[in-house]
């Protein structure tokens, strides 16, 4: 099968990443970070020239509908930095919206999120890469009930991925009871946000035995277990086997979050003494290819990577 990653540019063969940072924003607004917004276009671009200089090659924005994305941007971002950019539909927490976008988008959610990585988001003819949903503090509200059902019809209609916030890295196997055992899609589909943020082993050896991908992000957050408990974390899922399931992301979500630079320089090199370079570079690359790829939607119950099935 041959594997595509749909891109700000296009469509874009899933062997050509690179060194991807597979959870970031280049732009993003909420009402729960007043004064603290990624609007900045020239700090955007910076943030890429720089972390392309590092040797990174694609950043995957995981900002969904409503919180300020600048789809119409991206192109020209990614086109000046020579950095591939996938850009989300989806939608987060009820608490990052005005309670009359959430009305007003409503029951259309598995239609909206469908027309923008089929047809583009609006006014842009930019189409976005994946889904992004969000989970709720060790569990799923009514809220996070419904934009999973809506992404998991949106993915059974395309065979986009679907991306889940797991808020305070909690939540991961009810998501997983929801998204996969419920609503039919493949684990190999998912890929679950700030594991890092609650370094609970035994969730995460679970979560990736079900399948699924799981995201570290969010490096040098001083208010959760991140770079210092990293090498350890990802070293013990490396020995149970679990190599292929691993992604790494900068995840910059205010303006001084080291984000992208510091995953391709500093952490990156981190990682690479404590693990070893091939792994860290599978992760980085081959994973994040796999991750990232569009399967259609007549093959996605069934699809299975290689490496993942040589390793269970």
């Amino acid at each position: 099968m041959s594997l595509l990653v749909r891109t700000v540019q296009g469509d874009l063969p899933a062997t050509e990443l690179g060194v991807c940072d597979a959870h970031d924003h280049l732009f993003l607004r909420s009402p729960l970070l007043v004064g603290q917004e990624l609007d900045d276009q020239a700090h955007a671009a910076d943030r890429l020239r720089n972390f392309r200089a590092l040797g990174g090659r694609s950043v995957v924005q995981w900002t969904p509908y409503g919180m300020g994305r600048r789809a119409a941007l991206l192109p020209g971002l990614s086109a000046a930095a020579g950095v591939h950019v996938v850009a989300a539909t989806g939608l987060h927490q009820a608490a990052h919206y005005a309670p009359e976008l959430l009305a007003r988008v409503g029951e259309g959610l598995a239609e909206l999120f469908t027309a923008e990585l089929t047809e583009g988001i609006a006014d842009t003819g930019v189409r976005a890469g994946l889904i992004k949903v969000a989970g709720a503090f060790h569990g799923i509200d009514a809220h996070a009930r419904l934009t999973m059902r809506a992404a998991a019809d949106a993915h059974h209609r395309t065979g986009a991925p679907i991306a889940v916030h797991l808020e305070l890295g909690t939540g991961a196997l009810d998501v997983l009871d929801l998204l996969c055992g419920k609503l039919g899609v493949p684990p190999a589909r998912v890929l679950l946000g700030h594991l890092g943020r609650s370094p609970d082993r035994v969730t995460q050896r679970q979560a990736a035995g079900a399948g699924a991908f799981l995201t570290f992000d969010g490096p040098s957050r001083a208010n959760h277990a991140t770079d210092w408990q990293l090498p350890d974390e990802l070293a013990a899922l490396l020995d149970a086997g679990f190599g292929d399931r691993l992604l790494l992301g900068g995840d910059t979500t205010v303006p001084e979050t080291p984000g992208m630079p510091h995953l391709a320089g500093r952490l990156r090199a981190r990682l690479e003494a404590a693990l070893g370079q091939e792994p860290v570079e599978r992760m980085l690359t081959e994973n994040a290819a796999r991750a990232f790829a569009w399967v259609p939607a007549r093959d996605a119950a069934a699809w299975v990577p290689a490496r993942d099935a040589a390793t269970r």
